[in-house]
């Protein structure tokens, strides 16, 4: 009589082994890393932009896209390092090819940004070596989206709300937004911000730059 014994290992454990690895390599050379989330359209680059020009500290980004590399061009050309990582179709990044990534930056020390992929639901599953996550939303999808999207707003440890100029002139439930947020992680800060203005950002770095302290 024959027994079958099924042994089953995590998708994920390789990849997070190799997170682990990467967060203190990090941790270790004085980088805080920030894992940047949020759906297409919603201004993760420019967010970023505004981020990096208000936080006066050495910073670097690995930018992730499934094609092109406009975002990374933008970055160098306003003087920021920034390398490329581009899926060819997967809808995520993982630990390995950050790591890959970051051997190919001369960044040593400061703040090192990670713009996934443009998703809600697959990016939320992988560990990157980050310090924490950072969720950007846009006014202009509703306020709906911590309810439809609840992962992500569950493993955020800070929230910006961009595209705030416009909430005079779009239908946005702030009171909803909120209190989907607060029944998932009432512990995450929501900061309202623009993108096109720079209204909020001094509040965010302000945050970052505390947060980084305690790493």
């Amino acid at each position: 009589m024959s027994k079958t014994i099924d042994i089953k290992e995590s998708v994920y454990a390789r990849n997070e082994k190799q997170a682990m690895e990467l967060n203190k390599m990090l941790s270790n050379k004085g980088i805080f890393c920030v894992n940047v989330l949020g759906a297409p359209g919603v201004g993760k680059t420019s967010s970023l932009l505004q981020i990096l020009k208000t936080l006066g500290s050495p910073a670097a980004v690995i930018e992730g896209d499934i094609e092109s590399d406009i975002d990374t061009q933008k970055l160098k050309s306003l003087g920021f390092p920034a390398v490329q990582i581009n899926t060819g179709g997967a809808c995520h990044l993982d630990a390995p090819v950050v790591a890959d990534a970051f051997a190919d930056l001369s960044f040593s020390e400061g703040f090192l940004f990670i713009e996934n992929i443009g998703n809600l639901v697959c990016p939320v599953q992988y560990l990157l070596g980050e310090h924490i996550k950072l969720l950007i939303c846009a006014a202009t999808d509703g306020s709906d989206k911590p309810y439809k999207y609840p992962a992500a707003f569950e493993k955020a440890d800070i929230i910006l709300l961009n595209k705030c100029d416009l909430l005079d002139y779009i239908k946005f439930d702030m009171e909803f937004f909120i209190s989907g947020i607060n029944k998932l992680n009432p512990n995450a800060p929501v900061f309202m911000v623009s993108a096109d203005t720079g209204a909020g950002f001094d509040e965010v770095v302000e945050w970052l730059k505390n947060r980084a302290h305690t790493v």
